[in-house]
């Protein structure tokens, strides 16, 4: 692991999820921008002190140099150092487990995709939502034509921890995340709304066509966006509404998808994230729960626990990282990748992700063309 050291909530989370399943074991890392506070946090998760590096650098020359070199690395730093740490893993050999956005820049996420298509190095991306059971399901049955041709679609992902500006009190999360430099030209947009668009295309496998946006900067003196909305078109017909913000009071992480079909709608709440609703044309709301017999075997494969017994947010980021070890052992052992192995998001999902994002900022900042493409992906 590079970054995700002491106190970056998403590197343990990265960590008990690859623990989770018993596919991964964590044996290196370079976790700090600091060499000895690195060296320090990877003591204290019992990591061999030979390979507790001060530097991603070092990792990568030590670890390229021995036997049992690790099988992969994944990166849980801030967005603006994924691009080069990516490129020189993946020009090392490593196969590379990245956060979300892929890159800080569009013109780096296309170098990084043709770079991971090219080397045919393994680049998972975690979009986490991706991971849960029920979305699986969603998709399934939108694949099976279920909802019928899908009309429109509705994605949303309201938090409220940076109400107040945080980033002016000492809070470093908060603050990369609101520097346009660390974090890119999209501030909620980036970092939510990424999740928001990649749930939606996912589930519902629909292109996006182009988009017009409205972005807002709520908090005095941030420089970045912490509201957004996005309204778009896909090809096909159907439309889509987005809508991402860091400052809706009430709200901790109210991830929710509505697709709506000439047949049918599906909604996922991800509060409650083991059921899915079913509304059929001229029937009655159904509540689908994850486990039912009937479920899908995409749906089952990623459930561990029995009905009744909640599985949620760990459950759904470590079925990526069971995918991503399956994904590699299968093109290890020149094999197709089982369930949990498909429809994993990677390099590519990256690149529309970040191409959404910088469609979204140019649309905003636009006068006379609101309306705007993304690059064809």
């Amino acid at each position: 692991m590079v970054g995700g050291g002491e106190g970056a909530y998403i590197g343990n989370i990265h960590r008990l999820a690859a623990r989770l399943d018993g596919h991964w074991q964590i044996v290196a890392g370079a976790f700090d921008a600091d060499p000895e506070r690195g060296r320090a946090f990877a003591l204290s998760q019992g990591i061999d002190p030979a390979r507790a590096y001060g530097t991603w650098q070092e990792l990568v020359e030590a670890e390229g140099a021995r036997e049992d070199r690790v099988d992969a690395v994944a990166i849980c730093t801030p967005n603006f150092t994924h691009y080069p740490i990516a490129k020189g893993l993946i020009e090392a050999g490593f196969d590379v487990i990245c956060e979300k956005p892929l890159t800080a820049t569009l013109e780096d996420a296309v170098a990084l995709e043709a770079l991971a298509r090219d080397s045919g190095r393994f680049v998972g991306v975690t979009y986490t939502y991706s991971g849960y059971p029920m979305v699986h399901e969603a998709r399934v049955r939108i694949a099976q034509g279920k909802l019928g041709a899908v009309r429109t679609v509705q994605v949303e992902y309201p938090l409220e921890w940076m109400s107040k500006p945080i980033e002016q009190d000492g809070n470093a999360q908060a603050a990369w995340r609101t520097d346009p430099v660390r974090n890119g030209r999209g501030g909620s947009i980036g970092d939510i709304g990424t999740h928001a668009y990649h749930l939606a295309g996912f589930v519902t496998g629909l292109t996006l066509e182009s988009l017009t946006a409205d972005l807002a900067t709520f908090v005095p003196g941030r420089a970045l966006d912490d509201n957004a909305h996005v309204m778009m078109r896909y090809q096909g017909g159907a439309r889509g509404l987005l809508w991402s913000s860091q400052v809706a009071i009430g709200n901790s992480n109210g991830v929710r998808l509505r697709v709506f079909g000439d047949k049918g709608a599906l909604q996922w709440f991800q509060e409650q994230p083991n059921e899915l609703i079913w509304t059929p044309l001229d029937g009655r709301v159904q509540i689908i729960k994850r486990g039912a017999d009937d479920l899908s075997e995409d749906a089952k494969a990623r459930s561990r626990t029995p009905p009744g017994h909640p599985e949620g947010y760990l459950e759904a980021f470590a079925n990526l990282y069971a995918g991503f070890a399956e994904a590699i052992r299968a093109r290890t052992e020149g094999r197709q990748p089982g369930i949990v192995g498909q429809n994993l998001p990677l390099a590519k999902d990256g690149l529309k992700g970040v191409a959404f994002v910088e469609a979204v900022v140019d649309s905003h900042q636009a006068e006379n063309q609101p309306w705007i493409k993304p690059i064809e992906v």
